[in-house]
């Protein structure tokens, strides 16, 4: 198993940047699909942005399309953590923000909630107008 903990949410301002980190223990993150997912109130969770390690030179992102160009999901494997970088935000995306893991061979899609096994607490990001 794996214990996920974000952390670096808060409220900023829209045009602002931040940083959401995902710290895994219990299992090393390259072995795992680790994705971010928003929720904002009264909307259903969302899918932002998923990662995985192919080897040492490739590493395989994909991002929801209101994520692309702005945000940039990471990871460090070294420090068992997965980042994502969120810039120029908008009020929009104001949501509690979870990381979420799997194994590989688990996902097909890499965008359904429902295709995660490991999930963490969420970390609050509100951006104001």
């Amino acid at each position: 198993q794996v214990q996920l903990v974000e952390s670096g949410g808060g409220l900023v301002q829209a045009g602002d940047s931040l940083r959401l980190s995902c710290a895994a223990s219990g299992r090393t993150v390259s072995s795992y699909v680790v994705g971010w997912f928003r929720q904002a109130p009264g909307k259903e969770r969302e899918f932002v942005a998923y990662v995985y390690w192919v080897n040492w030179r490739v590493t395989n992102t994909y991002y929801t399309d209101s994520a692309k160009g702005r945000f940039t999901i990471s990871r460090d494997n070294a420090k068992n953590t997965v980042y994502l970088q969120m810039n120029s935000l908008k009020p929009e995306d104001t949501a509690v923000y979870y990381c979420a893991g799997a194994l590989r061979e688990r996902v097909r899609t890499g965008v359904s909630d429902r295709e995660y096994d490991y999930w963490g607490q969420g970390t609050q990001v509100t951006v104001s107008s």
